[in-house]
C-alpha cells in the first residue's frame, strides 16, 4: 500500500489509506488503467503491424473514439445526474471488457480486419464517456471537497506507477505475443475493476427524484449553460480544448513517427512511453505541493507551459538517429507528462469543488464533450497534414493548439484564483448567486 502522504485537511478525518470506499476506487481504477495503457498502445500497433495501416487509418481509429464520445458527451452527463454513479461505472466496466476481448479471438480465429477496430474503439469510447463522466462526478461524493487536491494526487500517483509498468510491459507483449492478444490483458483489467467497485458499501447522495427532473434537453442545457456563463469554467473548458488539439495531432502521429522516422521498435517505444509514468508521478506529488504555494491558478499556468515546452521536444527528435531520437522522446515524457499531471490534477479538482453535486454530471460532460470535440478537429486533421506535408509538420501545428491554452489561461480570472472555491449548493444560470 502507498506511504500515507495525505495531509488531515478534513477536520482530522482518517487518512485515505483508511478510507474503503476510496481505497476500491483506487484500486479498481489502478488496476484498469494498467490494463488502457497497454491497449493504448496495442491497438494502433495491432493496425500497424498486422493491417499494416498508415496515418489515415491510424485516424480513422482515432477519430471513432473522439465522433463517439462527441456524440454522447452530453447526453451522458445529463444521465449521470440522473442515476447513480457507482452502477454506471460497473456496466460499463463490464461492457468494454467484452468489447476488447472480442479482438484477441477474432485474431486468434484470423478474421481480424480494420472494420472491427473501428466499431470496437467506436463502441468502447461510448461506454468510456459513460464511466469517465461517472466517476469524475462520483469522487466528490465519498471524499470531502476540502480533499480533492489529495485524492486526485494520490490516484494519478499510482496510475503513474501503472503507466510506467504497463507501457513498458506493453512493449515487451507486443514484441512477443502481437498486438492484439495484449489487449486481453485490457479486458481482464475492466473485470476486475468492476468487481472492486462493486465491493463499495458508502450510500451515493439519491439522484434527483423523477417528479422534479426537468427534460433531458434542458438538463443539457443548463450543463452548457453553466460553464459558458461562468467565466472560470469557460476558460477552463477552452484551454483544455486547446491542449487536447496538440493531443489529437499528437496521438494520431507519434506512434508512426517513432516507428517510421526513429526506426524505435515497440519494446523500445514501450519502455520510453513508461518513463512518463515517472514523470506523472513527479507532476502528482507536486501538484498538492505547487497549489499550495503557487495558487491553483498559478499552478494550472504553469503546468500548461512546461506541457507545451516538453511536447516541443518530439518534432525536434532527428531521423534515423535511434539513440538520440530516444533521449528527445523521453524529455518529453519527462518534462511533459509531469507537467501536464499537475495542469489536470488541479484543474479537475478546481472544477470538483466549484461545482455542486447535482449538476457535476453535466458540467463535466459538457467540457468533455467541446474538449473531444476538439480532440477530433486534432485527430483528423493531424491525419490530413501528415499525409499531405509530413509528420513534423502536423506536430507544429498541433504546439499551436497548446499556445492558445496558455494565452487562454493568462487573460481569464484563473490565473488570479488562490485556492479553488468550495461549492456544495447548486447554482443554475438565473439563479440569485454568481456563478464562479
Amino acid at each position: 500500500m502507498p506511504p500515507d502522504t495525505t495531509e488531515r485537511v478534513d477536520g482530522g478525518k482518517p487518512s485515505l489509506w483508511r478510507d474503503r470506499a476510496f481505497l476500491a476506487v483506487w484500486s479498481a481504477s489502478t488496476i484498469s488503467i494498467f490494463g488502457s495503457l497497454i491497449t493504448r498502445t496495442a491497438l494502433p500497433f495491432a493496425a500497424i503491424l498486422v493491417l499494416r495501416a498508415g496515418p489515415l487509418e491510424i485516424s480513422a481509429i482515432r477519430a471513432a473514439e473522439q465522433i463517439a464520445a462527441l456524440i454522447i458527451g452530453l447526453a451522458a452527463g445529463a444521465w449521470v445526474d440522473r442515476l447513480r454513479r457507482r452502477p454506471i461505472m460497473i456496466w460499463t466496466d463490464l461492457g468494454r471488457a467484452i468489447l476488447l476481448g472480442s479482438i484477441p479471438v477474432a485474431f486468434v480465429l484470423g478474421i481480424l480486419g480494420m472494420p472491427q477496430l473501428i466499431v470496437v474503439a467506436f463502441a468502447a469510447a461510448i461506454l468510456s464517456t459513460f464511466f469517465d463522466v461517472a466517476d469524475r462526478s462520483y469522487l466528490p461524493t465519498i471524499i470531502s471537497r476540502e480533499r480533492l487536491v489529495a485524492a486526485n494526487s494520490a490516484l494519478t500517483a499510482t496510475a503513474s506507477i501503472a503507466e510506467f509498468s504497463a507501457f513498458g510491459i506493453g512493449g515487451f507483449l507486443i514484441q512477443i505475443f502481437k498486438a492484439p492478444i495484449a489487449i486481453a490483458i485490457d479486458a481482464v483489467s475492466f473485470v476486475v475493476s468492476a468487481v472492486l467497485l462493486a465491493t463499495i458499501r458508502r450510500k451515493e447522495p439519491p439522484p434527483t427524484p423523477v417528479a422534479n427532473r426537468e427534460p433531458v434537453l434542458r438538463e443539457i442545457r443548463d450543463g452548457m449553460r453553466i460553464v459558458s456563463r461562468s467565466p472560470m469554467l469557460r476558460a477552463l473548458a477552452l484551454a483544455h480544448g486547446g491542449t487536447h488539439i496538440l493531443w489529437g495531432i499528437f496521438g494520431t502521429s507519434y506512434l508512426l513517427f517513432a516507428t517510421n522516422e526513429l526506426n524505435l521498435n515497440p519494446a523500445a517505444i514501450g519502455i520510453i512511453a513508461g518513463v512518463g509514468g515517472i514523470g506523472s508521478l513527479a507532476g502528482s506529488v507536486a501538484a498538492p505541493i505547487l497549489s499550495r504555494r503557487l495558487g491553483v491558478g498559478r499552478s494550472i499556468l504553469l503546468g500548461m507551459v512546461g506541457f507545451t515546452i516538453g511536447n516541443a521536444l518530439i518534432p525536434l527528435a532527428p531521423a534515423h538517429a535511434a539513440l538520440l531520437g530516444a533521449a528527445f522522446l523521453i524529455g518529453q515524457q519527462l518534462i511533459g507528462d509531469s507537467s501536464a499531471t499537475v495542469y489536470e490534477i488541479v484543474e479537475t479538482s478546481l472544477v470538483q469543488a466549484s461545482v455542486g453535486n447535482t449538476v457535476m454530471g453535466r458540467v463535466n460532460a459538457t467540457i468533455g464533450t467541446f474538449t473531444t470535440l476538439l480532440t477530433l478537429v486534432g485527430i483528423v486533421g493531424g491525419g490530413i497534414i501528415a499525409e499531405v506535408f509530413g509528420l513534423r509538420t502536423a506536430f507544429a501545428v498541433g504546439l499551436l493548439g497548446a499556445i492558445a491554452a496558455i494565452i487562454v489561461v493568462w487573460f481569464s480570472p484563473v490565473r488570479h484564483i488562490r485556492d479553488a472555491p468550495i461549492t456544495t449548493e447548486v447554482v443554475l444560470p438565473g439563479a440569485d448567486a454568481p456563478l464562479p
